[in-house]
């Protein structure tokens, strides 16, 4: 968890009206649509029978690991790579379908925005954005370069250069430049990974409300879980090549539906738990049946294990007599302080802890289970798939 993590729960709270209001394509047909898309490079599988669909407005995040696939399948996406098998449609339109057909990258009326941004240094801010429609008439040229330099907020630095303008402001040239040929679908690879803390935040919110503003659909990139959380409608979790879980960020975070996605969007832990009857007995508490979300009756009498994050649980220092483990790890980040707990059972869970609250290393404590939410488990030893 970084400085970041203060703001991300406003953040969600501050979108959730949008995503439900989100425009959605009235026709059956998605505005992308990718069917089973395969791409091997030699002897590597990068992606791997993937399909998805995104609705026109909508912001989708492919989120994952390093190598997970993610960039590759933007890239398939954009043109820049052609898949070995499957296919890609844009509003109906067939624009990759392995050997069959491929639309070159300048004809899929798609637009990027890369990573290091990718300006012109010699060229001013506003003759960048004029860069990608330098075939329309001036004076139309023109309204949309000042058009787009009022909606990024850079209404006074048409003039400026790359190299005088900030981090932040470079990024906005970007992507007003991408989207000044008004395209059906705007990429966007790790948009914020160039910018420090503080700036990734606002670029976020600022991206956010650009995209939603111009109504453009936009898929973008990133390993960063709080950030494709924060901004997006739809999380889509990748790992090794394929798709682990598609769905709302509060949905994806809240049930996820493998240990994978559990452990990726954030701090899980996880307590064994003895289902009988009415209750599930676990290390530390014996928790509600009604709590744990979708126990069916099969799993009576049986062994699960019950996620849960560090805000779903708190350490007391106590006697070693009344001790459930003892404190083995210590982060201070700021606001609240995250310790990792070694739980007599050999089993491990972290706590997150108000600043104010300090517990010192190898302390006793005894743990409880402050959750007042639906818990998820999975069945005990269950792969991470």
């Amino acid at each position: 968890m970084s400085a970041e993590s203060t703001t991300t729960t406003t953040e969600q709270a501050a979108h959730e009206q949008q995503r439900e209001t989100a425009p959605q394509q009235v026709a059956d047909e998605p505005l992308l649509s990718i069917d089973e898309i395969s791409k091997t490079f030699g002897t590597e599988v990068a992606v791997e029978e993937l399909s998805l669909a995104v609705e026109d407005g909508e912001l989708l995040t492919l989120l994952g690991p390093s190598g997970c696939g993610k960039t590759t399948t933007l890239r398939l996406i954009a043109g820049l790579e052609r898949p070995d098998t499957g296919a890609i449609r844009v509003d109906g339109r067939p624009i990759a379908t392995g050997e069959n057909t491929f639309v070159p990258p300048d004809a899929r009326d798609i637009g990027v925005v890369f990573q290091d941004f990718a300006l012109f240094p010699h060229m001013t801010a506003a003759e960048n954005i004029a860069f990608g429609i330098d075939d329309w008439p001036e004076s139309e040229q023109q309204r949309r370069v000042a058009e787009l330099l009022d909606l990024v907020g850079l209404g006074e630095q048409g003039d400026s250069r790359p190299e005088e303008l900030s981090g932040g402001q470079q990024q906005r040239v970007a992507l007003a430049r991408s989207l000044a040929p008004e395209p059906t679908i705007l990429l966007l690879d790790e948009p914020f990974s160039n910018l420090d803390v503080d700036l990734r935040v606002e670029m976020r919110e600022e991206v956010r409300r650009i995209l939603k503003e111009t109504g453009v659909t936009a898929v973008s990139v990133t390993h960063d879980q709080e950030e494709a959380l924060s901004i997006s409608d739809r999380v889509a979790v990748m790992h090794d090549g394929r798709l682990e879980q598609v769905g709302r960020p509060e949905s994806v975070f809240q049930r996820p539906k493998s240990r994978f996605v559990a452990g990726f969007l954030g701090h899980a832990s996880f307590l064994s738990g003895y289902v009988r009857g009415d209750e599930v007995d676990t290390t530390v508490a014996s928790i509600d049946r009604d709590q744990v979300h979708g126990l069916a009756s099969q799993y009576d009498m049986t062994e699960i294990d019950v996620l849960v994050r560090p805000d779903d649980v708190l350490a007391y220092p106590t006697t070693e007599a009344e001790a459930d483990g003892r404190v083995t790890y210590r982060r201070y980040l700021g606001p609240s302080v995250l310790y990792r707990v070694e739980l007599d059972s050999g089993e491990t869970v972290e706590c997150m802890h108000n600043h104010s609250e300090s517990l010192d290393l190898d302390t006793p404590v005894s743990v409880t289970l402050t959750a007042d939410h639906e818990l998820v488990w999975f069945p005990k030893g269950s792969p991470s798939r």
